[in-house]
Parts: C-alpha cells; sequence; structure tokens
C-alpha cells in the first residue's frame, strides 16, 4: 500500500518543499516551486523480512572489462568525442539548441549502425513517422534494421524495446516522456528524473545503449533536474552558430574515457559531414595582405585548430566609442585594448573597435591574447601582418608575454599547414623544422615586427584552398 502527499518541487534542482513560496529555499530560483504529488510507502515487510537478493558482490578483478567494451557507431567525429562508441548499458545524454541538428545526428548515427546489419530502435515524441522518414530519405539514412516509433508513455517505450531487441535505442526527446504512474505533467521536473532513473536501469540490466535527447534552457544549460545529469553516464553537448555551417561536439562527462576530444561537423542539405582537417576549412577563404587579419593556433581540448581573427579600428568618434566582440570574450577585448593603449601606445580610447573569430568558432583561451592585440594595432596601423605568421601568447596587465599550454602542438599544426613564422612567449619551447620561432617579450615589442606598407611584400597565404 502506498499513499500520496502534496509537495512543492523546484523546476529548477528538484529540491522539495513542504510549502509553496516564491523562491526556491535550496537554489533560490525565483517562481520555481511547482506542486507535485509523490507516493510514500506506509507497509514494508513483517517482521523484519528479507527481500530477494538481486546482486552478488564479487573480487573487482574477477569483473570482465570487455563486456562493456566500447562499440563504434560509424560516425568519426562522434566516435572520437565517445573515446571509441557507445558502450553497451551506458545511457548518454544529448544536448543542444533547437534546430542545432541533434536529430539529424542521432539519426545518421543509428543508420550507420543499422548498415552494419545491427537493430537500432528511434523512438520519438516530438515528430510523426513522416516527418523522420522524410529526413531519413534526404540523409540516405533508411535501413532494414532501422526501426521507428512514436511514442510518449515509458510503459509502451520499454514494450517496444522487448519487441524490437535492439542494440541502441535513441529517445528524442526524454522531456516529452511520461511516466502514467507518475502524478505530474510530462516535462515536469518530477517526470524527467522519474522517467531517466528508470530507463537507466532498464539499460544497464539489458545491456542496451540508450541515447537521450535533451532541450536546453534560454542560458544553454541543459532542461530539467540537476540530478540528470548524475543519473547518466555521458553528458555531450552540441553546439553551433544558427548563421555558419559548423557545428561542435564536446563531453561535458564521459565515465568511459576523456572529455578534451571534439568532434567537429558541417550542417549540408544531405546532413552532418564530419571535419578531420578544419583548420583548412576556416582557412580558405582568407585574403592575405589584409591590416587586421591574424591567424592563431587554438586548442579545443587535445585538438589544435588554426582560426583567422580579424579586427576594424575607425576613426575618432563623438561619445562613448563601442567594442564588438564576435566569437571573442568581450571582457577579455577590453582589458587587451586598455594594455595596448597604455603599454604600447595605441590610441584607442575614442576609437570603435570591433573584432571576431571566422568560422562561427568561440575563441576564447589566454593563449589568443597576442593574436588579438596585433589584429588591433595591425588594423590601427594600417600594417598587414604577413600571412605566413601565427601568433601565440597570453598578455599580462604589463603588457608582458607569457607561456601558454600545449605550445608544441601549436605549432606542429601550423608547420603542417605550410606557416613559416610564429612569433612566442621568450620561454616558449622550440618549434618544428621549417617554423621559425620568434621570441619577443612584450607586446609592444610584436608591434614594432610587422612590416610597414613599403617594406611588406604580397605573399599568398599557406592555405588557400580546402584541398
Amino acid at each position: 500500500m502506498a499513499r500520496t502527499k502534496t509537495v512543492y518541487r523546484c523546476e529548477g534542482c528538484g529540491a522539495d518543499a513542504p510549502q509553496w513560496s516564491g523562491r526556491c529555499p535550496a537554489c533560490g530560483e525565483w517562481n520555481s516551486l511547482v506542486e507535485s504529488l509523490t507516493g510514500e510507502a506506509t507497509s514494508r515487510p513483517a517482521g523484519g523480512a528479507r527481500v530477494a537478493r538481486l546482486s552478488v558482490a564479487r573480487p573487482l578483478g574477477e569483473v570482465d572489462p570487455v563486456e562493456w567494451a566500447p562499440r563504434p557507431v560509424g560516425v568519426d567525429e562522434f566516435d572520437r568525442v565517445l573515446s571509441g562508441g557507445l558502450v553497451p548499458g551506458s545511457v548518454t545524454l544529448l544536448g543542444g539548441e533547437p534546430g542545432i541538428g541533434k536529430s539529424t545526428l542521432v539519426l545518421q548515427a543509428l543508420a550507420s549502425l543499422a548498415d552494419r546489419a545491427e537493430r537500432v530502435l528511434y523512438i520519438s515524441g516530438e515528430e510523426a513517422a513522416q516527418q523522420v522518414r522524410l529526413r531519413a530519405e534526404r540523409l540516405g539514412a533508411l535501413q532494414p534494421t532501422l526501426w521507428f516509433v512514436a511514442e510518449t508513455r515509458l510503459d509502451e517505450i520499454l514494450r517496444h524495446i522487448d519487441d524490437v531487441a535492439p542494440s541502441v535505442v535513441v529517445i528524442d526527446s526524454i522531456q516529452t516522456v511520461s511516466d502514467p504512474t507518475v502524478a505530474s505533467a510530462a516535462g515536469s521536473v518530477t517526470q524527467v528524473r522519474e522517467c531517466s532513473a528508470r530507463l537507466v536501469q532498464e539499460a544497464k540490466a539489458r545491456g542496451v545503449a540508450v541515447v537521450l535527447v535533451g532541450h536546453v534552457t534560454k542560458e544553454g544549460e541543459l532542461a530539467g533536474p540537476r540530478v540528470l545529469e548524475h543519473l547518466v553516464d555521458t553528458v555531450l553537448s552540441f553546439s553551433g552558430e544558427r548563421h555558419h555551417a559548423l557545428r561542435l561536439l564536446r563531453a561535458v562527462k564521459h565515465r568511459f574515457g576523456s572529455t578534451d576530444e571534439l568532434g567537429l561537423f558541417e550542417m549540408t542539405g544531405s546532413g552532418l559531414i564530419g571535419l578531420p582537417d578544419p583548420s583548412r576549412l576556416f582557412l580558405a577563404d582568407r585574403r592575405p595582405g589584409v591590416a587586421g587579419s591574424v591567424v592563431v593556433p587554438t586548442m579545443e581540448g587535445h585538438r589544435p585548430l588554426l582560426v583567422e581573427l580579424q579586427a576594424l579600428v575607425t576613426g575618432e568618434v563623438p561619445g562613448s566609442p563601442r567594442r564588438s566582440a564576435q566569437g571573442l570574450d568581450p571582457g577579455r577585448l577590453a582589458f587587451l585594448l586598455a594594455v595596448l593603449e597604455q603599454r604600447a601606445g595605441l590610441p584607442l580610447g575614442h576609437s570603435d573597435v570591433y573584432a571576431l573569430a571566422v568560422g562561427g568558432v568561440k575563441v576564447v583561451e589566454p593563449a589568443s591574447d597576442l593574436a588579438i592585440a596585433l589584429a588591433v594595432a595591425s588594423a590601427q596601423l594600417d600594417r598587414a601582418v604577413p600571412a605566413d605568421w601565427v601568433l601565440i601568447g597570453e598578455v599580462g596587465l604589463g603588457g608582458e608575454l607569457r607561456q601558454v599550454a600545449q605550445t608544441d602542438r601549436r605549432l606542429s599544426e601550423a608547420a603542417r599547414l605550410g606557416f613559416t613564422r610564429a612569433l612566442v612567449p621568450p620561454s616558449a619551447p622550440d618549434g618544428p623544422e621549417g617554423l621559425d620561432l620568434v621570441r619577443v617579450s612584450t607586446v609592444a615589442e610584436a608591434i614594432e615586427l610587422i612590416p610597414s606598407r613599403s617594406q611588406h611584400r604580397f605573399r599568398p597565404g599557406p592555405v588557400a584552398t580546402t584541398g
């Protein structure tokens, strides 16, 4: 026997409160407490009776590690982020903004598995079968072992898993799934938490890899209770700019491998295409010899990327000058402008400054400080940085340059793409053969190295095509 009682549960953190108030006592979120019914057990085994044993302890050395080894999905960039593929019995949560391509990504992954004759099941709570069929045709994802059902009831979902017996299940999305035994609306904190916990239990018991597609809030965080991220084994973030074709897949949490890998895709009319060499894509349309354009080797996890940064400085403007940063940290840009004015003598206090990272990628690490500073200085002085230079270094308040992590990998990527000179801090390690390192101590010294118009001779950039 069980009876229900009324509690007020926070939609932000999932904490319970005995009565409603305007603010959650746990996380401080306003107007987030909603009424919810919860079951309370009223009977227990009489006489201290024991329930049946469901698990047996054994020495850890006797556990077979191969049983849950990763199985490749067949989408290279997806497998890269998952450290080899999906693990049987694991639960993966994939989050991203609406329209970014989450459904396209999971459908392509299932089609790749089905192409190897694996039985896979796609469960959608948001789209009808005809809609998914049309997308599958466009992606070339129609496979005989790719099964589909439109369902939102948890008990029916489990029945379909029993009937199909798939190796991988995708549920799109977890916010649409509801358990009829839980007195709450679909998408509520209670439903998301209870349904996710049940699916995790079923995945472990059946040895089926489950992928849950999740919504995100306007702040970019996964919707639902925070406990959802603790329940699952892997949390993936799929992001990108809506007006750019670039898509980035990152692992925020991964119990079976590293979270330092990055998957890169290009969204096309025929679906997502992996980018094994994204640096060439970012630099393909670069115009050499233009003031304000520089190249910086950034790191995304263990993966080096060469990205073009651009800056534009206008003449003196009345009133407060404007500072615009796209794909860059606005606070970092303001800090570097102050250093350039105070330590290098550039008059920027009354000029509008625009800076951006080309291609829709975000560059926020301190290693890009020197590149941003020289892009602004190049635009202000109307002196182009040579097209075969790359710039690496963190800038301090005194204008000094400091070494950054993984400099050797950044330099190796620059040399591979044909760059011949790198401006680096004095303590940077030696570079690869064919790449000349110029060690500079301050931003002012680096600016002095930019050739004037009379000294500059046009040389085409080292990367001109996508290859």
